[in-house]
Protein backbone atom coordinates (compact mmCIF):
# COMPACT_ATOMS: atom_id res chain seq x y z
CA UNK A 1 0.00 0.00 0.00
CA UNK A 2 1.51 3.35 -1.08
CA UNK A 3 -1.36 5.83 -0.81
CA UNK A 4 -0.90 8.94 1.31
CA UNK A 5 -1.41 8.22 5.02
CA UNK A 6 -0.51 9.76 8.34
CA UNK A 7 2.38 8.28 10.28
CA UNK A 8 -0.11 7.05 12.86
CA UNK A 9 -2.10 5.18 10.19
CA UNK A 10 1.05 3.71 8.66
CA UNK A 11 2.19 2.50 12.08
CA UNK A 12 -1.11 0.75 12.83
CA UNK A 13 -1.25 -0.79 9.35
CA UNK A 14 2.21 -2.23 9.76
CA UNK A 15 1.55 -3.59 13.23
CA UNK A 16 -1.42 -5.38 11.65
CA UNK A 17 0.84 -6.65 8.87
CA UNK A 18 3.20 -8.19 11.46
CA UNK A 19 0.36 -9.98 13.24
CA UNK A 20 -0.45 -7.61 16.11
CA UNK A 21 -3.97 -8.19 17.45
CA UNK A 22 -3.79 -6.48 20.86
CA UNK A 23 -2.25 -3.30 22.28
CA UNK A 24 -1.95 -2.33 25.94
CA UNK A 25 -1.75 1.37 26.69
CA UNK A 26 -2.35 4.38 28.86
CA UNK A 27 -3.41 7.16 26.48
CA UNK A 28 -1.23 10.20 25.90
CA UNK A 29 -1.54 13.30 23.79
CA UNK A 30 1.81 12.46 22.19
CA UNK A 31 0.34 9.58 20.15
CA UNK A 32 -3.18 10.78 19.42
CA UNK A 33 -2.60 10.05 15.73
CA UNK A 34 -2.14 6.35 16.62
CA UNK A 35 -5.27 6.29 18.76
CA UNK A 36 -7.19 7.88 15.91
CA UNK A 37 -6.00 5.16 13.52
CA UNK A 38 -6.95 2.46 16.03
CA UNK A 39 -10.50 3.87 16.08
CA UNK A 40 -10.94 2.38 12.61
CA UNK A 41 -9.02 -0.85 13.28
CA UNK A 42 -11.30 -3.38 15.00
CA UNK A 43 -8.79 -6.14 14.27
CA UNK A 44 -6.65 -4.80 17.13
CA UNK A 45 -8.04 -5.06 20.66
CA UNK A 46 -7.07 -1.87 22.52
CA UNK A 47 -6.71 -2.54 26.26
CA UNK A 48 -6.79 0.65 28.34
CA UNK A 49 -4.82 0.30 31.58
CA UNK A 50 -4.58 2.43 34.71
CA UNK A 51 -0.81 2.87 35.11
CA UNK A 52 2.08 2.39 32.72
CA UNK A 53 3.72 -0.21 34.95
CA UNK A 54 0.64 -2.34 34.37
CA UNK A 55 0.92 -1.67 30.63
CA UNK A 56 4.51 -2.92 30.57
CA UNK A 57 3.74 -6.03 32.59
CA UNK A 58 0.69 -6.89 30.47
CA UNK A 59 2.69 -6.60 27.26
CA UNK A 60 5.49 -8.71 28.73
CA UNK A 61 3.01 -11.40 29.86
CA UNK A 62 1.23 -11.35 26.49
CA UNK A 63 4.57 -12.01 24.80
CA UNK A 64 5.16 -14.92 27.17
CA UNK A 65 1.74 -16.34 26.31
CA UNK A 66 2.09 -16.15 22.53
CA UNK A 67 5.78 -16.10 21.63
CA UNK A 68 4.99 -12.94 19.63
CA UNK A 69 5.83 -9.45 20.86
CA UNK A 70 3.43 -8.02 23.40
CA UNK A 71 2.74 -4.47 22.22
CA UNK A 72 2.53 -1.44 24.51
CA UNK A 73 2.00 2.29 23.94
CA UNK A 74 2.75 4.97 26.53
CA UNK A 75 3.44 8.67 26.48
CA UNK A 76 6.79 10.41 27.00
CA UNK A 77 8.57 11.19 30.28
CA UNK A 78 6.50 9.89 33.20
CA UNK A 79 4.67 7.33 31.07
CA UNK A 80 7.86 5.87 29.64
CA UNK A 81 9.72 5.76 32.94
CA UNK A 82 6.74 4.06 34.61
CA UNK A 83 6.70 1.48 31.81
CA UNK A 84 10.44 0.83 32.05
CA UNK A 85 9.87 -1.88 34.68
CA UNK A 86 8.12 -3.97 32.02
CA UNK A 87 11.06 -3.52 29.66
CA UNK A 88 13.48 -4.65 32.37
CA UNK A 89 11.38 -7.76 33.10
CA UNK A 90 11.03 -8.59 29.39
CA UNK A 91 14.80 -8.38 28.99
CA UNK A 92 15.73 -10.48 32.01
CA UNK A 93 12.93 -12.96 31.28
CA UNK A 94 13.83 -13.17 27.56
CA UNK A 95 10.27 -12.32 26.45
CA UNK A 96 9.40 -10.52 23.19
CA UNK A 97 7.91 -7.06 23.64
CA UNK A 98 7.52 -3.78 21.73
CA UNK A 99 7.19 -0.53 23.67
CA UNK A 100 6.18 2.51 21.61
CA UNK A 101 6.63 5.90 23.29
CA UNK A 102 5.03 9.12 22.12
CA UNK A 103 7.88 11.66 22.02
CA UNK A 104 8.32 15.43 21.76
CA UNK A 105 8.18 17.08 18.34
CA UNK A 106 11.41 16.79 16.37
CA UNK A 107 11.83 20.57 16.36
CA UNK A 108 11.69 20.74 20.16
CA UNK A 109 14.30 18.13 20.91
CA UNK A 110 17.35 18.88 23.06
CA UNK A 111 15.71 21.83 24.81
CA UNK A 112 14.56 19.79 27.81
CA UNK A 113 11.04 20.25 26.55
CA UNK A 114 7.92 19.11 28.35
CA UNK A 115 8.53 15.53 29.58
CA UNK A 116 11.50 15.16 27.23
CA UNK A 117 13.83 12.16 27.69
CA UNK A 118 16.49 10.77 25.36
CA UNK A 119 14.74 7.42 25.05
CA UNK A 120 17.34 5.48 23.01
CA UNK A 121 19.95 6.43 25.62
CA UNK A 122 17.60 5.74 28.55
CA UNK A 123 16.40 2.32 27.38
CA UNK A 124 19.53 1.17 25.54
CA UNK A 125 21.04 -0.73 28.50
CA UNK A 126 17.85 -2.68 29.29
CA UNK A 127 16.48 -3.42 25.82
CA UNK A 128 17.62 -5.45 22.83
CA UNK A 129 17.24 -2.34 20.68
CA UNK A 130 16.11 1.21 21.46
CA UNK A 131 15.54 3.66 18.64
CA UNK A 132 13.54 6.62 17.34
CA UNK A 133 11.66 6.95 14.03
CA UNK A 134 12.39 10.29 12.38
CA UNK A 135 10.76 9.71 8.99
CA UNK A 136 7.16 8.47 8.69
CA UNK A 137 7.95 6.84 5.34
CA UNK A 138 10.36 4.48 7.15
CA UNK A 139 7.83 3.26 9.73
CA UNK A 140 7.29 -0.07 7.89
CA UNK A 141 11.03 -0.74 7.92
CA UNK A 142 11.35 -0.02 11.64
CA UNK A 143 8.28 -2.03 12.66
CA UNK A 144 9.32 -5.11 10.67
CA UNK A 145 12.84 -4.94 12.04
CA UNK A 146 11.63 -4.40 15.62
CA UNK A 147 9.28 -7.38 15.40
CA UNK A 148 12.14 -9.55 14.13
CA UNK A 149 14.65 -8.36 16.71
CA UNK A 150 12.18 -8.97 19.54
CA UNK A 151 11.56 -12.59 18.54
CA UNK A 152 14.87 -13.81 17.10
CA UNK A 153 17.76 -15.33 19.02
CA UNK A 154 17.22 -14.51 22.66
CA UNK A 155 13.77 -12.85 22.63
CA UNK A 156 13.47 -9.50 24.36
CA UNK A 157 12.11 -5.95 24.31
CA UNK A 158 12.47 -3.30 21.63
CA UNK A 159 11.70 0.35 22.46
CA UNK A 160 10.69 2.83 19.73
CA UNK A 161 10.23 6.56 20.30
CA UNK A 162 7.66 8.27 18.08
CA UNK A 163 7.96 12.06 17.67
CA UNK A 164 4.46 13.50 17.87
CA UNK A 165 4.79 15.57 14.71
CA UNK A 166 6.19 12.59 12.76
CA UNK A 167 3.00 10.65 13.52
CA UNK A 168 0.99 13.47 11.94
CA UNK A 169 3.07 13.68 8.75
CA UNK A 170 1.19 12.58 5.63
CA UNK A 171 3.47 10.54 3.37
CA UNK A 172 3.62 7.57 1.04
CA UNK A 173 5.05 4.38 2.50
CA UNK A 174 5.43 0.79 1.33
CA UNK A 175 4.11 -1.68 3.93
CA UNK A 176 6.27 -4.65 4.81
CA UNK A 177 5.08 -8.22 5.31
CA UNK A 178 6.26 -10.15 8.35
CA UNK A 179 9.76 -11.54 8.18
CA UNK A 180 10.29 -15.22 8.96
CA UNK A 181 11.60 -15.74 12.47
CA UNK A 182 15.31 -16.49 12.34
CA UNK A 183 15.98 -19.93 13.79
CA UNK A 184 18.99 -22.19 13.81
CA UNK A 185 19.28 -25.95 13.90
CA UNK A 186 21.99 -27.42 16.12
CA UNK A 187 25.37 -28.21 14.63
CA UNK A 188 25.66 -31.90 13.80
CA UNK A 189 29.17 -32.26 15.24
CA UNK A 190 28.09 -30.57 18.47
CA UNK A 191 25.17 -32.99 18.78
CA UNK A 192 27.53 -35.94 18.31
CA UNK A 193 29.74 -34.53 21.06
CA UNK A 194 26.68 -34.13 23.30
CA UNK A 195 25.68 -37.76 22.71
CA UNK A 196 29.15 -38.99 23.53
CA UNK A 197 29.41 -37.00 26.75
CA UNK A 198 25.99 -38.12 28.00
CA UNK A 199 26.91 -41.75 27.28
CA UNK A 200 30.08 -41.38 29.36
CA UNK A 201 28.43 -39.53 32.25
CA UNK A 202 27.71 -41.25 35.55
CA UNK A 203 25.39 -38.59 37.03
CA UNK A 204 24.00 -36.29 34.32
CA UNK A 205 21.29 -33.70 35.03
CA UNK A 206 19.44 -31.33 32.70
CA UNK A 207 18.30 -27.78 33.58
CA UNK A 208 15.71 -26.41 31.18
CA UNK A 209 13.54 -23.36 30.45
CA UNK A 210 14.25 -19.86 29.28
CA UNK A 211 14.89 -18.08 26.01
CA UNK A 212 12.77 -19.35 23.15
CA UNK A 213 11.32 -22.26 25.11
CA UNK A 214 7.92 -23.45 23.91
CA UNK A 215 5.35 -26.07 24.87
CA UNK A 216 6.40 -28.08 21.80
CA UNK A 217 10.05 -27.96 22.88
CA UNK A 218 9.02 -29.07 26.37
CA UNK A 219 7.02 -32.05 25.13
CA UNK A 220 9.76 -33.15 22.74
CA UNK A 221 12.51 -32.75 25.31
CA UNK A 222 10.45 -34.64 27.91
CA UNK A 223 10.14 -37.59 25.50
CA UNK A 224 13.89 -37.56 24.93
CA UNK A 225 14.67 -37.36 28.66
CA UNK A 226 12.17 -40.11 29.51
CA UNK A 227 13.65 -42.39 26.84
CA UNK A 228 17.14 -42.19 28.30
CA UNK A 229 16.17 -41.64 31.96
CA UNK A 230 17.72 -38.17 32.33
CA UNK A 231 16.65 -36.17 35.43
CA UNK A 232 15.36 -32.72 34.45
CA UNK A 233 15.18 -29.67 36.70
CA UNK A 234 13.47 -26.38 35.82
CA UNK A 235 15.36 -23.10 36.01
CA UNK A 236 14.05 -20.38 38.33
CA UNK A 237 10.39 -19.63 37.60
CA UNK A 238 10.46 -21.85 34.50
CA UNK A 239 8.44 -24.63 36.10
CA UNK A 240 6.15 -24.98 33.10
CA UNK A 241 9.08 -25.75 30.79
CA UNK A 242 8.40 -29.44 31.38
CA UNK A 243 5.00 -30.78 32.45
CA UNK A 244 5.24 -31.68 36.14
CA UNK A 245 3.68 -35.04 35.27
CA UNK A 246 6.74 -36.01 33.24
CA UNK A 247 8.36 -39.02 34.89
CA UNK A 248 11.80 -37.37 34.78
CA UNK A 249 10.80 -34.03 36.33
CA UNK A 250 13.03 -33.35 39.35
CA UNK A 251 11.65 -29.99 40.55
CA UNK A 252 12.80 -26.41 40.30
CA UNK A 253 15.85 -24.40 41.19
CA UNK A 254 15.83 -20.87 42.57
CA UNK A 255 14.87 -19.71 46.04
CA UNK A 256 13.98 -22.43 48.56
CA UNK A 257 14.70 -25.46 46.34
CA UNK A 258 14.55 -29.08 47.46
CA UNK A 259 17.85 -29.80 49.28
CA UNK A 260 17.95 -33.21 47.58
CA UNK A 261 17.78 -31.53 44.17
CA UNK A 262 20.55 -29.14 45.21
CA UNK A 263 22.69 -32.13 46.22
CA UNK A 264 21.93 -33.80 42.91
CA UNK A 265 23.07 -30.73 40.97
CA UNK A 266 26.22 -30.40 43.07
CA UNK A 267 27.02 -34.06 42.57
CA UNK A 268 26.34 -34.12 38.84
CA UNK A 269 29.29 -34.85 36.57
CA UNK A 270 27.46 -33.42 33.55
CA UNK A 271 25.06 -30.48 33.35
CA UNK A 272 22.94 -30.08 30.22
CA UNK A 273 21.54 -26.52 30.33
CA UNK A 274 18.91 -25.96 27.63
CA UNK A 275 17.51 -22.44 27.22
CA UNK A 276 18.56 -21.31 30.70
CA UNK A 277 21.10 -18.52 31.08
CA UNK A 278 22.13 -20.07 34.41
CA UNK A 279 21.48 -16.75 36.12
CA UNK A 280 21.98 -15.72 39.72
CA UNK A 281 18.67 -17.10 41.07
CA UNK A 282 18.90 -20.46 39.30
CA UNK A 283 22.48 -21.03 40.48
CA UNK A 284 22.18 -19.55 44.00
CA UNK A 285 24.51 -16.66 43.27
CA UNK A 286 26.65 -18.61 40.78
CA UNK A 287 27.67 -21.00 43.58
CA UNK A 288 25.54 -24.10 42.88
CA UNK A 289 27.13 -24.23 39.44
CA UNK A 290 30.16 -21.97 39.22
CA UNK A 291 31.14 -20.24 35.98
CA UNK A 292 34.17 -22.54 35.66
CA UNK A 293 32.41 -25.61 37.22
CA UNK A 294 35.52 -27.70 38.05
CA UNK A 295 34.76 -31.41 38.03
CA UNK A 296 31.61 -30.94 35.95
CA UNK A 297 31.08 -30.99 32.21
CA UNK A 298 28.73 -28.28 30.94
CA UNK A 299 26.78 -28.53 27.70
CA UNK A 300 25.06 -25.18 27.19
CA UNK A 301 22.29 -24.83 24.60
CA UNK A 302 20.91 -21.36 23.88
CA UNK A 303 19.36 -19.60 20.87
CA UNK A 304 21.66 -16.57 21.13
CA UNK A 305 25.38 -16.91 20.36
CA UNK A 306 26.10 -13.84 22.49
CA UNK A 307 24.96 -15.71 25.61
CA UNK A 308 27.12 -18.76 25.05
CA UNK A 309 30.47 -18.32 26.78
CA UNK A 310 29.48 -14.93 28.20
CA UNK A 311 29.40 -16.03 31.87
CA UNK A 312 29.84 -19.79 31.85
CA UNK A 313 32.69 -21.72 30.27
CA UNK A 314 30.90 -24.37 28.23
CA UNK A 315 32.60 -27.62 27.26
CA UNK A 316 30.12 -27.86 24.40
CA UNK A 317 28.22 -24.76 23.29
CA UNK A 318 25.25 -25.28 20.99
CA UNK A 319 23.49 -22.31 19.42
CA UNK A 320 20.06 -23.52 18.38
CA UNK A 321 16.35 -22.91 18.44
CA UNK A 322 14.85 -24.78 21.40
CA UNK A 323 12.37 -26.89 19.43
CA UNK A 324 15.02 -27.76 16.83
CA UNK A 325 17.46 -28.82 19.52
CA UNK A 326 14.88 -30.93 21.36
CA UNK A 327 13.97 -32.69 18.12
CA UNK A 328 17.59 -33.32 17.21
CA UNK A 329 18.38 -34.66 20.69
CA UNK A 330 15.61 -37.21 20.33
CA UNK A 331 17.31 -38.60 17.21
CA UNK A 332 20.64 -39.24 18.93
CA UNK A 333 21.56 -42.82 19.73
CA UNK A 334 21.97 -42.50 23.50
CA UNK A 335 21.34 -45.42 25.81
CA UNK A 336 19.77 -45.29 29.22
CA UNK A 337 21.41 -43.09 31.84
CA UNK A 338 23.04 -45.16 34.53
CA UNK A 339 21.56 -45.85 37.96
CA UNK A 340 17.85 -45.05 37.48
CA UNK A 341 18.44 -41.48 38.63
CA UNK A 342 15.41 -39.98 36.88
CA UNK A 343 12.85 -42.09 38.74
CA UNK A 344 14.58 -41.35 42.03
CA UNK A 345 14.72 -37.62 41.32
CA UNK A 346 11.04 -37.54 40.37
CA UNK A 347 10.07 -39.40 43.55
CA UNK A 348 12.04 -36.87 45.58
CA UNK A 349 10.15 -34.04 43.87
CA UNK A 350 6.79 -35.70 44.53
CA UNK A 351 7.64 -36.00 48.23
CA UNK A 352 8.92 -32.40 48.40
CA UNK A 353 5.91 -30.95 46.58
CA UNK A 354 3.22 -32.68 48.66
CA UNK A 355 1.80 -30.21 51.24
CA UNK A 356 1.71 -31.50 54.80
CA UNK A 357 -0.25 -29.81 57.60
CA UNK A 358 1.82 -27.22 59.42
CA UNK A 359 1.15 -26.98 63.12
CA UNK A 360 0.60 -23.58 64.68
CA UNK A 361 -0.49 -21.78 61.51
CA UNK A 362 -4.03 -20.41 61.70
CA UNK A 363 -4.07 -20.17 57.90
CA UNK A 364 -1.77 -22.83 56.40
CA UNK A 365 -0.92 -21.75 52.87
CA UNK A 366 0.35 -25.22 52.02
CA UNK A 367 -3.12 -26.61 52.66
CA UNK A 368 -4.58 -23.76 50.60
CA UNK A 369 -2.45 -24.89 47.66
CA UNK A 370 -3.60 -28.47 48.26
CA UNK A 371 -7.23 -27.30 48.08
CA UNK A 372 -6.52 -25.48 44.82
CA UNK A 373 -4.89 -28.60 43.38
CA UNK A 374 -8.04 -30.56 44.16
CA UNK A 375 -10.48 -27.97 42.80
CA UNK A 376 -8.79 -26.39 39.77
CA UNK A 377 -7.87 -27.77 36.33
CA UNK A 378 -4.34 -28.87 35.50
CA UNK A 379 -3.96 -26.16 32.84
CA UNK A 380 -4.67 -23.30 35.26
CA UNK A 381 -2.37 -20.31 34.66
CA UNK A 382 -0.75 -18.93 37.81
CA UNK A 383 0.62 -15.38 37.76
CA UNK A 384 2.64 -13.80 40.55
CA UNK A 385 5.00 -10.97 41.24
CA UNK A 386 7.80 -10.93 43.80
CA UNK A 387 7.56 -11.96 47.42
CA UNK A 388 8.06 -15.04 49.52
CA UNK A 389 4.28 -15.66 49.42
CA UNK A 390 4.97 -17.15 45.97
CA UNK A 391 7.24 -19.85 47.42
CA UNK A 392 4.19 -21.82 48.61
CA UNK A 393 2.94 -22.21 45.05
CA UNK A 394 6.41 -22.64 43.54
CA UNK A 395 6.94 -25.57 45.87
CA UNK A 396 3.50 -27.20 45.96
CA UNK A 397 1.71 -26.37 42.70
CA UNK A 398 2.22 -28.85 39.80
CA UNK A 399 2.49 -26.48 36.84
CA UNK A 400 1.09 -27.67 33.56
CA UNK A 401 2.67 -27.28 30.14
CA UNK A 402 3.79 -23.83 29.01
CA UNK A 403 2.27 -21.30 29.31
CA UNK A 404 1.01 -21.93 32.83
CA UNK A 405 3.50 -19.97 34.97
CA UNK A 406 3.79 -16.22 34.50
CA UNK A 407 6.28 -15.01 37.09
CA UNK A 408 9.16 -12.56 36.54
CA UNK A 409 12.63 -14.04 36.87
CA UNK A 410 13.67 -10.41 37.36
CA UNK A 411 11.89 -10.46 40.74
CA UNK A 412 9.66 -7.46 40.03
CA UNK A 413 6.80 -6.67 42.40
CA UNK A 414 3.35 -5.85 41.08
CA UNK A 415 3.42 -8.29 38.15
CA UNK A 416 0.70 -10.77 39.18
CA UNK A 417 -2.52 -8.82 38.58
CA UNK A 418 -1.50 -7.24 35.23
CA UNK A 419 -0.09 -10.55 33.99
CA UNK A 420 -3.32 -12.33 34.92
CA UNK A 421 -5.35 -9.78 32.95
CA UNK A 422 -3.18 -10.33 29.88
CA UNK A 423 -3.30 -14.11 30.28
CA UNK A 424 -7.09 -14.22 30.61
CA UNK A 425 -7.60 -12.01 27.57
CA UNK A 426 -5.30 -14.32 25.60
CA UNK A 427 -6.79 -17.59 26.95
CA UNK A 428 -10.38 -16.85 28.03
CA UNK A 429 -11.23 -20.56 28.22
CA UNK A 430 -8.65 -21.23 30.97
CA UNK A 431 -8.69 -20.52 34.69
CA UNK A 432 -6.24 -17.71 35.53
CA UNK A 433 -5.11 -16.88 39.05
CA UNK A 434 -3.26 -13.77 40.21
CA UNK A 435 -1.21 -14.43 43.35
CA UNK A 436 -0.17 -11.26 45.16
CA UNK A 437 1.30 -10.45 48.52
CA UNK A 438 -0.04 -7.38 50.30
CA UNK A 439 2.92 -5.21 49.34
CA UNK A 440 2.99 -6.76 45.88
CA UNK A 441 -0.72 -6.15 45.28
CA UNK A 442 -0.51 -2.47 46.18
CA UNK A 443 2.00 -1.90 43.37
CA UNK A 444 -0.50 -2.57 40.55
CA UNK A 445 -3.78 -3.58 42.19
CA UNK A 446 -5.52 -0.77 40.32
CA UNK A 447 -5.45 -2.99 37.24
CA UNK A 448 -8.47 -4.75 38.75
CA UNK A 449 -10.35 -1.92 37.07
CA UNK A 450 -8.79 -2.95 33.75
CA UNK A 451 -9.80 -6.56 34.34
CA UNK A 452 -13.42 -5.59 34.97
CA UNK A 453 -13.58 -3.11 32.09
CA UNK A 454 -12.26 -5.69 29.61
CA UNK A 455 -14.11 -8.73 31.03
CA UNK A 456 -10.97 -10.57 32.15
CA UNK A 457 -12.59 -12.90 34.69
CA UNK A 458 -9.63 -13.73 36.91
CA UNK A 459 -9.30 -15.10 40.43
CA UNK A 460 -7.11 -12.94 42.69
CA UNK A 461 -5.58 -14.20 45.93
CA UNK A 462 -4.16 -11.44 48.14
CA UNK A 463 -1.85 -12.97 50.75
CA UNK A 464 -1.73 -10.43 53.56
CA UNK A 465 0.86 -10.77 56.34
CA UNK A 466 1.19 -7.05 57.06
CA UNK A 467 4.80 -6.84 55.90
CA UNK A 468 7.20 -6.61 53.04
CA UNK A 469 7.81 -10.26 53.82
CA UNK A 470 10.90 -11.06 51.78
CA UNK A 471 12.79 -8.04 53.13
CA UNK A 472 11.53 -8.84 56.62
CA UNK A 473 12.94 -12.35 56.21
CA UNK A 474 16.37 -11.02 55.25
CA UNK A 475 16.16 -8.41 58.00
CA UNK A 476 15.47 -11.05 60.66
CA UNK A 477 18.38 -13.11 59.37
CA UNK A 478 20.87 -10.25 59.38
CA UNK A 479 19.49 -8.04 62.19
CA UNK A 480 17.27 -10.28 64.38
CA UNK A 481 14.31 -8.57 66.09
CA UNK A 482 15.41 -5.11 64.87
CA UNK A 483 12.42 -4.24 62.72
CA UNK A 484 12.83 -1.19 60.49
CA UNK A 485 10.78 -0.13 57.51
CA UNK A 486 9.14 -3.46 56.64
CA UNK A 487 5.82 -3.31 58.50
CA UNK A 488 2.71 -2.43 56.46
CA UNK A 489 -0.62 -0.88 57.37
CA UNK A 490 -3.02 -2.33 54.82
CA UNK A 491 -6.53 -1.55 53.65
CA UNK A 492 -9.35 -4.06 53.91
CA UNK A 493 -8.54 -5.81 50.63
CA UNK A 494 -11.96 -7.46 50.41
CA UNK A 495 -13.68 -4.08 50.75
CA UNK A 496 -11.26 -2.59 48.24
CA UNK A 497 -12.06 -5.38 45.79
CA UNK A 498 -15.78 -4.77 46.19
CA UNK A 499 -15.22 -1.10 45.45
CA UNK A 500 -13.75 -2.11 42.11
CA UNK A 501 -16.71 -4.39 41.44
CA UNK A 502 -15.18 -7.74 42.40
CA UNK A 503 -16.84 -10.61 44.24
CA UNK A 504 -14.81 -10.96 47.45
CA UNK A 505 -14.40 -12.90 50.68
CA UNK A 506 -11.91 -12.78 53.55
CA UNK A 507 -10.29 -16.02 54.75
CA UNK A 508 -8.52 -16.21 58.11
CA UNK A 509 -8.45 -19.95 58.91
CA UNK A 510 -7.31 -22.99 56.96
CA UNK A 511 -10.68 -24.72 57.10
CA UNK A 512 -12.35 -21.64 55.58
CA UNK A 513 -10.28 -21.65 52.40
CA UNK A 514 -11.65 -24.62 50.43
CA UNK A 515 -15.34 -23.55 50.83
CA UNK A 516 -14.45 -19.95 49.95
CA UNK A 517 -12.53 -21.15 46.89
CA UNK A 518 -15.51 -23.23 45.80
CA UNK A 519 -17.80 -20.22 46.09
CA UNK A 520 -15.32 -18.08 44.15
CA UNK A 521 -15.05 -20.64 41.34
CA UNK A 522 -18.84 -20.78 41.10
CA UNK A 523 -18.99 -17.02 40.48
CA UNK A 524 -18.29 -15.12 37.28
CA UNK A 525 -16.37 -11.88 36.89
CA UNK A 526 -13.32 -10.87 38.88
CA UNK A 527 -13.16 -12.67 42.24
CA UNK A 528 -10.84 -11.77 45.11
CA UNK A 529 -9.98 -13.82 48.19
CA UNK A 530 -8.24 -11.87 50.95
CA UNK A 531 -6.06 -14.36 52.85
CA UNK A 532 -4.93 -13.08 56.24
CA UNK A 533 -1.77 -14.90 57.24
CA UNK A 534 0.72 -14.82 60.10
CA UNK A 535 4.09 -13.33 59.19
CA UNK A 536 5.68 -15.89 61.56
CA UNK A 537 5.20 -18.58 58.88
CA UNK A 538 7.20 -16.69 56.27
CA UNK A 539 7.92 -19.55 53.81
CA UNK A 540 7.11 -23.28 53.65
CA UNK A 541 10.33 -24.13 55.47
CA UNK A 542 11.08 -21.05 57.58
CA UNK A 543 9.63 -19.19 60.56
CA UNK A 544 10.58 -15.77 61.88
CA UNK A 545 11.47 -17.35 65.22
CA UNK A 546 13.88 -19.75 63.55
CA UNK A 547 15.55 -16.88 61.68
CA UNK A 548 16.06 -14.96 64.91
CA UNK A 549 17.48 -17.99 66.68
CA UNK A 550 20.18 -18.66 64.10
Amino acid sequence: MTKLRTGGRILVDNLLAQGCDRIFHVPGESFLAVLDALHDTPEIDLVTCRQEGGVGFMACADGAMTGRPGVAFVTRGPGATNASIGVHVAMQDSQPMLLFIGDVDRGMRDREGFQEVDFPAFFGPIAKWATRIEDAARIPEYVARAWNVATSGRPGPVVIALPEDMLCDVVEAVDRPPLPRITQAPDRHAMQALAGLIKQAERPVAIVGGAGWTAAAGATFASFAERIGLPVAAAFRRQDALPAGASVYAGNLGYGPNPKLVSRIRGADLILAVGARLGEATTDGYSLITPDHPGQTLIHVHPDPNELGRVYRADVAICADMASFAGAAGLENIGAVKGGAAAEAHAEWLEWSTPKPRGGATLDLGQCVAAMRAAMPADTILCNGAGNFSSWWHRYWPYGAQPSQLAPTAGAMGYGVPAAVAAKLRAPERQVVALAGDGDFMMNGQELATAIQHNADILVLVIDNGAYGTIRMHQEREYPARLSGTKLHNPDFAALGRAYGCWTETVERTEEFAPALARALAETGVRLLHLKTDVEFITPGTTITALRDR
